[in-house]
């Protein structure tokens, strides 16, 4: 046989099968698919919460703060000075001065550095692009904020009671002896040591809100300090019927009624400032809310 028709004889034909014999197919695993819950959601905000390399500096500065300048404030005291240095609220005149109110000193400067951390747990995330992946993973989007809130809120309350305590229990020491000299069974006083941790718990709220709503650390740091503390002293510009009015409704003002120890006659009751000011919380929570479910990232 001619080399031409040998080569030819052995090419394979057109519907020759050129392929091997398939082999065994190999079993594929089934993936699992997590519905979306409120409990997993909360627990992604917890350990995105302890992640966060501000929270244990934040919350430990906030709680030093506390006792620290209650502490000052309880050991240092005169009856015979004219007026303390101290910041507004509830107990800022030396004649209104109690154990409690001396305790609590620290409150408006723990305050700022509560709000912080929540503005940063929610802002934080704009700033480093990772709000696009949360938002992916829940695409309801609300419980995220929900989760927010519930995870700072009460760690803010229960850490700042303590310090509140602590204060207290520190200061007696230095009041031993003092008229206005009292302990933990008197009337009104774990009331008032309990609502400066439950105002603290509502301004990390308040911050986390602020957060969401402007969506940018340094704006929503600069609003949480204008109406926590500027706002109250520009208000002393209106006219003083205006300002007798509307002054015990501004946030801060509210907050501080809600652990004064007694109720002044121009301030709101305990009972009353919680509900003004978890009002003014519960305003900026539904701000952030809808911009969160309406706007995109």
């Amino acid at each position: 046989m001619p080399a031409t028709a040998l080569r030819r004889s052995r090419r394979p034909g057109k519907h020759q099968n050129l392929s091997a014999a398939p082999g065994p197919k190999t079993p594929t695993t089934p993936t699992t698919k997590y519905k979306v819950t409120g409990i997993r959601v909360l627990r992604s905000e917890w350990s995105k919460f302890w992640t966060l390399r501000s929270t244990l500096i934040t919350l430990g500065v906030a709680v030093f703060l506390l006792v620290l300048f209650g502490a000052i404030a309880s050991y240092t005291y005169s009856p015979d000075a004219v007026a303390t240095s101290g910041p507004p609220g509830p107990g800022s005149s030396s004649g209104d001065s109690n154990a409690v109110s001396l305790a609590l000193t620290g409150v408006s400067f723990a305050q700022l550095a509560i709000g912080v951390l929540g503005v940063l747990l929610a802002a934080g995330e704009y700033s480093t692009g990772m709000i696009r992946s949360t938002l992916a993973a829940v695409p309801r989007r609300l419980p995220v904020l929900w989760s927010k809130a519930a995870v700072i809120g009460p760690m803010a309350l229960v850490l700042t009671t303590l310090g509140a305590l602590a204060a207290f229990q520190l200061g007696t020491p230095g009041l031993d002896g003092e008229k206005i000299a009292l302990s933990l069974s008197d009337d009104g006083v774990l009331r008032s040591l309990a609502g400066a941790g439950v105002y603290l718990g509502l301004v990390a709220i308040f911050g986390v809100a602020l957060g969401v709503l402007l969506r940018n650390s340094a704006g929503a740091i600069a609003a949480l300090v204008g109406i926590l503390l500027i706002l109250p002293g520009l208000a002393s510009l209106l006219p003083d019927s205006w300002y007798d009015t509307l002054s015990p409704y501004f946030p801060s003002n509210a907050g501080s009624a809600v652990y004064a120890l007694h109720e002044s006659s121009d301030a709101l009751s305990p009972g009353v400032g919680l509900a003004v000011f978890a009002g003014w919380v519960a305003l900026t929570l539904a701000g952030a809310a809808y911009r969160l479910v309406k706007t995109d990232v």
